[in-house]
């Protein structure tokens, strides 16, 4: 109840008891040795019938103020609601990766360091905020902040899947509003989001130390945090379209430029509780911040560019037999202004294996391989002089050690990840704490 509520309820029932104490009073101050049958017939019998009476009066309202409270409660309940809920997590991974050093990705000179071998450590720390104030829809806040050694930012060998390198600053990650538009569709916008946030879920295999495998392979969702907007429609039957658009320099010059750097992508998706089909176009102008899972060629920063993302999955009946469920993803990118000499289309394809509850209650084994999007083409024609076969892959087991901690091991590497002779090998584990 709340303080004003207090208040009232209090108030209400003391102007109830004050004349029944006044009628109490004379009751009490009675004195036994005065008393014979004729005084307590003729002068105190109307007085205990009115102490009676103004006895179940103070239950009735008592009654009343109970229903008016629940009412008032439901009113709250179902019109705005000010409650919002709060849950986090922190993360902490220790582990080091032989031949990182040998790939220089940094283009932007947006690392301190150059990757170096050796054991490093990172850490994240997210705090989720969703509000909702019709119960319908939602209003979502990501605060997050953390650190790493340089290793764990080098896509794509050794991009650890929970990087957030802010320099132990907390900042707002994420900020958008979900709300319906009658009964199938969801609608998008926010000042800080990313276009896969607004998908259909394209992939079910969950990464235990690469950022490349999120997605189904995350050559073509590549994005960046944005303005944004979109909507997600989904049928009964499975069914579901979803559109949005990602830019850049929304907040400054508004969306639909001639300087947009943005990215717009629609995805047609098919899911039913065992599986899901869905084909994504990814359609980027003067996009040039891209790929967790690319090669040196394949990362072209050619600006305007065409994706088309096929994903896949299928998931047994059952948990903790040998068959494990199933997560492939096929990617396609066509670039249209490309130099001649420079690449004009990529491709990338990645598959990945979870056996859940094999050895305990909600245990994860996961095994996936990726081939990095590279050259298949060059504008004019020509030898792409790319690396013959790039491999990416990683293994690990995940167990929850109480409600609250998860633990993950795992083991990874890479051929040719990024240029010819790029091998990496490495070792990780990561500790999760949710709250």
């Amino acid at each position: 109840m709340k303080l004003f509520q207090k208040i009232l309820v209090a108030g209400a029932s003391l102007s109830l008891i004050a004349p029944i104490a006044a009628q109490a009073s004379d009751v009490m101050n009675l004195n036994p040795s005065t008393l014979d049958s004729s005084t307590f017939t003729n002068n105190h019998v109307e007085d205990i019938a009115n102490l009676k009476s103004l006895v179940k009066e103070l239950q009735s309202k008592i009654e009343e103020l109970d229903g008016l409270q629940s009412n008032q409660s439901e009113f709250e309940a179902g019109s705005f609601s000010t409650t919002t809920s709060m849950d986090g997590k922190a993360i902490f991974w220790v582990g080091g990766i032989d031949g990182i050093s040998d790939i220089d990705d940094d283009e932007d000179g947006s690392l301190a360091d150059e990757p170096t071998d050796g054991v490093q450590t990172g850490y994240t720390y997210t705090m989720n905020l969703n509000t909702s104030f019709t119960g319908d829809d939602n209003l979502y806040v990501r605060l997050k902040g953390g650190n790493n050694g340089p290793a764990w930012s080098s896509k794509p060998a050794g991009y650890h899947i929970s990087t957030k390198d802010t320099d132990h600053a907390m900042n707002i990650d994420k900020i958008w509003y979900t709300f319906p538009i009658g009964e199938s569709i969801t609608a998008f916008v926010g000042p800080m989001i990313e276009n896969y946030y607004m998908y259909v879920t394209p992939s079910i295999y969950k990464p235990g130390a690469l950022k490349a495998f999120k997605l189904g392979g995350n050559s073509n969702f590549g994005a960046s945090t944005d303005v944004g907007f979109g909507f997600k429609y989904e049928a009964d039957n499975g069914f579901a379209v979803a559109s949005n658009v990602v830019d850049k320099n929304a907040d400054s010059t508004g969306f639909f430029q001639n300087d947009s750097v943005s990215k717009w992508d629609t995805q047609f998706a098919y899911t039913q509780p065992r599986y899901h089909l869905s084909l994504t176009l990814s359609n980027a102008q003067n996009w040039t911040s891209q790929l967790y899972n690319a090669t040196a060629l394949g990362e072209n920063t050619a600006t305007d560019s065409m994706g088309y993302a096929a994903r896949a999955y299928w998931m047994p009946e059952e948990t903790g037999t040998a068959v494990p469920e199933i997560s492939v993803g096929y990617d396609v990118k066509v670039w249209d202004d490309a130099a001649v000499g420079t690449v004009d289309e990529a491709g990338s394809w990645m598959i990945g294996f979870t056996w859940k509850d094999i050895m305990n209650a909600d245990d994860r084994i996961g095994i996936a391989l990726s081939q990095p999007l590279k050259a298949t083409s060059l504008a004019g024609g020509g030898d792409t002089n790319e690396v013959d076969d790039p491999l990416l892959w990683e293994a690990y087991y995940s167990f929850k050690y109480n409600d609250y901690m998860t633990i993950t091991p795992a083991v990874f590497g890479g051929r040719d990840a990024f240029q010819q002779d790029d091998d990496t090998f490495g070792t990780v584990v990561t500790t999760t704490l949710k709250f």
